[in-house]
């Protein structure tokens, strides 16, 4: 993606150079902007919070931090209790919530899914399904760890005919991980509902069920990292429930602050309350600018008829998007998603991943359509994404759709 491009305002879906050239984010920023460009109520409080105050330490923000945990908690699956809210990212978060798991059952392995992504700290980085971003730190990272096959039905590494008839080989791989790699000491394995930066793969029906009886089997504690999938995006608050997961914990950041303010918490079952505030906690976390972001943001989100647009908006997304992949079948292999939270799988004449032409695509759309997209894998994979903030209308998607119909129709 072009780094020429000067951004000064932004509103809902649009950002504007200095010299006022609309461009459309098809993206929501790094995904993080659930209400999109300065959602005016989102900005209002946050004006009157940094007039008022900043930042004081957290020793004085328990009861606030407690009341916006309470209004993420009253929208959470049921068993899920109890909370955390001293991170700001979610890099942290997904290390708390090992931390977390760590701390309760005493064991120290993580498993994980190829393809994942849960952050970019160090930790983060090295439970994370993509060898691209550890290779340069081998000689820093050392956390024990398994990388499993994630649930990619389109590219199935089993070659397997799909699900349930494969009989969920991809999850039979952790009793394999466990049985022959481990040190007999798995602790948690992380996953996320739709393996958002993996290339939006959405696993198979029946898989989230197998996951989670593994799980009581093997006394493996089960995160989902909802991230990128949490409050909203797949037009549910929590795609766990959506799902049914039952996790464990769930992790949250992204498009908790609304407006690309840093946010992010830890919500889990009541047993796992088990960290004392010194073993987790940031600066900055759990800020008043972060707080009061989440708090209007869950305001928002939650109110009657929010989510449902989501929902049924969604639909229309993906069928247009589907309508590209008819139309340009011999570049788009797939079309997967849910809500607000779409990828598009480009493919050479063979089929076979074409990394390159998504790449040009995302340029293209950025040079000639003023459209911002991003891709897989951080450049390094094949899926285009789509992914408009929460509060785009349905005109918003019909111009997204044209400006993709013509991009391909350049190609």
């Amino acid at each position: 993606m072009s780094s020429s491009v000067h951004f000064t305002k932004g509103k809902g879906i649009r950002l504007y150079t200095p010299q006022n050239e609309e461009y459309i984010d098809a993206v929501s920023g790094t995904f993080n902007l659930a209400l999109g460009y300065s959602h005016p109520e989102l900005v209002d409080v946050l004006k009157t919070q940094v007039e008022d105050l900043i930042h004081v330490s957290s020793s004085f923000t328990g009861e606030l931090a407690q009341n916006v945990l309470d209004s993420i908690l009253d929208h959470a699956p049921e068993h899920i209790t109890d909370g955390w809210m001293r991170d700001i990212i979610g890099s942290t978060a997904n290390e708390g919530a090992v931390k977390i798991a760590n701390k309760y059952n005493g064991k120290n392995e993580v498993i994980s899914l190829s393809m994942s992504h849960h952050g970019q700290t160090l930790f983060a980085t090295s439970i994370s399904g993509n060898a691209f971003r550890r290779k340069s730190f081998s000689n820093t990272i050392s956390t024990q760890s398994g990388i499993v096959p994630a649930p990619y039905c389109y590219r199935c590494p089993y070659s397997a005919k799909g699900a349930p008839e494969c009989g969920f080989l991809c999850t039979e791989a952790i009793h394999d991980y466990v049985q022959y790699s481990s040190s007999g000491n798995v602790s948690c394995l992380i996953i996320e509902p739709i393996l958002g930066n993996g290339g939006n793969i959405i696993p198979p029906e029946g898989y989230f069920e197998r996951i989670r009886k593994i799980c009581d089997e093997l006394d493996i504690v089960l995160i989902a990292d909802e991230v990128q999938t949490g409050i909203g995006r797949t037009g549910h608050m929590f795609a766990s429930e959506h799902y049914d997961i039952q996790p464990d914990i769930i992790t949250l950041a992204k498009g908790l602050g609304g407006i690309g303010i840093p946010a992010a918490a830890i919500l889990y079952r009541a047993e796992y309350a088990v960290l004392e505030k010194f073993e987790h906690s940031y600066t900055s976390g759990g800020n008043l600018l972060s707080l009061t972001a989440t708090q209007k943001t869950m305001e928002v989100v939650s109110r009657e008829g929010f989510l449902e647009d989501v929902r049924t908006n969604g639909k229309v997304l993906g069928e247009l998007l589907n309508t590209l992949k008819e139309d340009y079948g011999h570049i788009i292999g797939d079309v997967r998603g849910i809500g607000y939270m779409w990828g598009l799988e480009i493919v050479d004449k063979d089929g076979a991943p074409d990394v390159d032409l998504s790449n040009k695509i995302i340029d293209l759309a950025l040079t000639d359509h003023k459209m911002i997209l991003r891709g897989s894998r951080y450049g390094f994979g094949n899926v285009v994404k789509v992914r408009p903030a929460l509060t785009a209308t349905l005109d918003d998607i019909e111009e997204i759709y044209l400006r993709l119909d013509k991009l391909f129709s350049q190609l």
